[in-house]
């Protein structure tokens, strides 16, 4: 644990140390640990906006954290004038602020914030030399011990205790021979020198049947104790005690997803069993591995794995520690692996993305067709390349062509690219390896149906004006760059009326820089959320004194912080989920929504409370703010229409008429279609997939240009 940091001694003041008084001068901001955090924040923010952040970024998000709460804690009780401490903490307010709009993009930052987050060595290097860059003094680090390892060494890897007396106990892993004698595929064809990842990804955007493969009748299948399975996860055990080894499980979400797993793994007696999932959710998948197979040992690890049962039959593990366990995880003799939320691991270049897919091809050497799963409800986020990872970690395809299974499938088709009828054959090939997809209304009649309702609210005081305008000097903004990259072509290209391909080049540029904190598009989607939290949490507190117990979602803290302001002045109780919870917190305060009826309302944030939370206690929810994928908005609704439900179900989203917020709505719907084509069998026309941000700039911008007459 860091030492806490001690201020530099005043030589003009006798007695113990203090922090010296900052002179009044035009710099008097300029220095101290507050613009150093501002700095390092920013670039912490660039990095994640690119889709560049590195391990040193997540290291740099955690450093920037940590002392912005050190220095809330110091400003408060300092003996500072009042105009001072104020100033300070709307500084520090401001920094919070943007790590929290930086997290929202990329969620396992939360984790960075668990109670079982480990200070890294890299960390504790930054902090220090961030706190004495800012002229405070820290106490010594003791001389790390001699090693034989190079400076440059791998990430820090760990060997639990128990793990070694186990590897001890059984040195030798028992081979599995049992499908060796059978014949395997090879990719020696017709279609071996073909390109075909992309077909394979591409029949995914053509409509077609609903992508589920063939179940069996599960008639004889039954719950331990007085659990009851429903019928669709019946179907897929059966697949499992059948022989099949492989699924991509796409429920929608509230479809007890994390029960078939389970019974699934029982079925192939797939022990020892390996689930990596979200830190949020870790001690959910305990609790159901006691409920669901309770003649299972089960065994969690948080951070350095001291705790943990070696010989357990189900070793559950988060994604954010998984570089220090990833090597003796490797060799544990796993027969089975499961990857929750498996739209984590889309971005093969992430290192959570990396370590699953070095987890699941060491098991597929060790073992002859383990059960490999990933589970799903939003397998498409953004776009059908958030496929590939996954059919990766399945065994299905490597980086560069499908893999003998799947290669002789598309060989026995007869057709290659281009050919008539590849396309839908193709699709076939692919979801029979394992995808299985139920929609609610297809398979649990019982649970009611649900609605997005909007509500637009006129922004018409001060603060909305100032969002209008600052949409509108944006748009300016944008249409300079766009005047003067025509002027400046040197391609001497000539498109009448509007170059909508250098509109959309405009709004990219936009997109990625660093543009002022209320002048860029997160900073007015922030502004307007701000502007929302009342006239939501107000309409919040209508429904539930008219209709019971409410769940309000918001992305950003601030947004929270005036929505339980709105609710507490009007007389409510509530609790809250937040990224920075510890986990007993957390759970303390979902149990007092889910059974104390005097709490009415849980506030969350959207992306810490959008997975591994049971909130069907409630059948309403208030959206204050939109998120930028349909996936995670549909997750946050889902924590209240799942199995269990028993009421309609509505989902008010609150949307700023008149601002670039109902923009983001019809673009948000329109991607929704995504995962409807390429799931669902929807054959309902959809747009191109890709990022909401930047087609929302790219609307913004088109429409500036059509008022213009360009």
């Amino acid at each position: 644990m860091a030492q806490p940091a001690k201020r530099r001694p005043d030589p003009r003041r006798k007695g113990g140390p203090r922090r010296p008084q900052r002179a009044r001068t035009a710099d008097a901001d300029n220095v101290g640990i507050l613009p150093l955090l501002a700095q390092a924040v920013r670039e912490v923010e660039r990095s994640v906006l690119r889709g560049t952040a590195t391990a040193s970024t997540r290291t740099a998000f955690q450093v920037i954290a940590m002392l912005v709460r050190e220095e809330r804690a110091r400003v408060k009780v300092d003996a500072i004038p009042e105009a001072r401490r104020a100033e300070q903490l709307k500084r520090l307010d401001g920094i919070a602020t943007i790590l929290a709009t930086t997290a929202a993009r990329d969620p396992s930052l939360f984790t960075l914030l668990a109670d079982d987050a480990v200070l890294s060595p890299a960390a504790t290097k930054l902090r220090r030399e961030m706190l004495v860059a800012a002229g405070v003094e820290v106490e010594d680090e003791p001389e790390p011990e001699p090693t034989d390892t190079p400076a440059a060494a791998a990430p820090r890897a760990v060997v639990p205790q128990s793990v070694a007396s186990r590897q001890l106990a059984n040195p030798f892993l028992t081979p599995d021979f049992s499908a060796a004698a059978a014949p395997r595929r090879t990719s020696v064809g017709r279609l071996a020198n073909w390109e075909l990842i992309e077909p394979l990804l591409r029949s995914f955007e053509h409509g077609g049947p609903a992508s589920s493969m063939p179940l069996p009748d599960p008639s004889s299948l039954r719950a331990p104790g007085d659990l009851e399975l429903m019928p669709h996860q019946a179907e897929l055990i059966a697949s499992a005690a059948a022989g099949h080894r492989t699924f991509l499980l796409a429920d929608e979400p509230g479809l007890g997803k994390t029960a078939q797993a389970l019974l699934a793994a029982q079925a192939a007696n797939a022990y020892p069993l390996l689930v990596v999932a979200p830190n949020v959710v870790k001690i959910n998948w305990a609790r159901e591995a006691e409920l669901w197979t309770p003649r299972r040992s089960t065994t969690v690890i948080h951070g350095d794995g001291h705790t943990i049962d070696g010989f357990a039959d189900i070793v559950v593990v988060n994604y954010e520690v998984l570089d220090r366990h990833v090597g003796w995880l490797g060799d544990h003799g796993f027969r089975g692996m499961v990857v929750d939320e498996a739209h984590f691991i889309k971005n093969r270049k992430s290192q959570r993305s990396q370590h699953a897919l070095e987890l699941s091809e060491r098991i597929r050497a060790r073992t002859v067709r383990p059960l490999l799963m990933a589970l799903t409800g939003t397998p498409l986020i953004n776009d059908i390349d958030d496929f590939r990872a996954i059919w990766q970690f399945l065994g299905w395809i490597d980086e560069r062509k499908p893999l003998p299974e799947l290669m002789g499938a598309l060989e026995d088709t007869g057709l290659a690219p281009g050919e008539p009828g590849f396309y839908p054959a193709a699709r076939k090939c692919v979801v029979d390896l394992g995808i299985v997809r139920r929609r609610k209304v297809d398979v649990a009649a019982d649970i009611p149906a649900r609605r997005i309702a909007d509500i637009p609210v006129e922004l018409d005081d001060e603060t909305g004006r100032s969002i209008r305008a600052a949409e509108q000097e944006l748009a300016r903004r944008m249409v300079r760059r766009y005047e003067t990259a025509l002027e400046t072509r040197k391609s001497g290209k000539v498109v009448d009326g509007i170059d909508h391909e250098l509109v959309r080049l405009v709004a990219k540029w936009e997109r990625e820089e660093d543009s002022n904190e209320t002048g860029n598009v997160f900073g007015m989607m922030r502004r307007i959320g701000l502007a929302k939290a009342g006239l939501a949490a107000d309409y919040t507190a209508q429904l539930a004194r008219s209709v019971g117990k409410v769940v309000f979602f918001a992305k950003h803290l601030d947004v929270m912080d005036v929505a339980e302001e709105t609710l507490a002045k009007r007389g409510l109780r509530y609790s809250t989920i937040r990224g920075d919870q510890t986990s007993t917190q957390r759970q303390r305060d979902i149990d007092a929504f889910v059974n104390d009826p005097e709490v009415a309302v849980i506030v969350c944030s959207l992306t810490a409370a959008g997975v591994g939370v049971n909130l069907q206690v409630a059948s309403n929810v208030v959206l204050a703010e939109l998120s930028w994928t349909d996936a995670e908005q549909t997750q946050a609704i889902d924590r209240v229409h799942r199995i269990g439900q028993d009421e309609p179900v509505t989902a008010w989203r609150i949307i700023g008429a008149q601002t670039i917020d109902a923009k983001v709505a019809e673009l948000i719907d329109s991607k929704a279609q995504l995962a409807a084509t390429a799931l669902d069998g929807s054959t309902e026309e959809t747009h191109a997939s890709a990022d909401v941000q930047l087609e929302a700039l790219v609307a913004l911008l088109t429409e500036a240009l059509e008022e213009q007459g360009a």
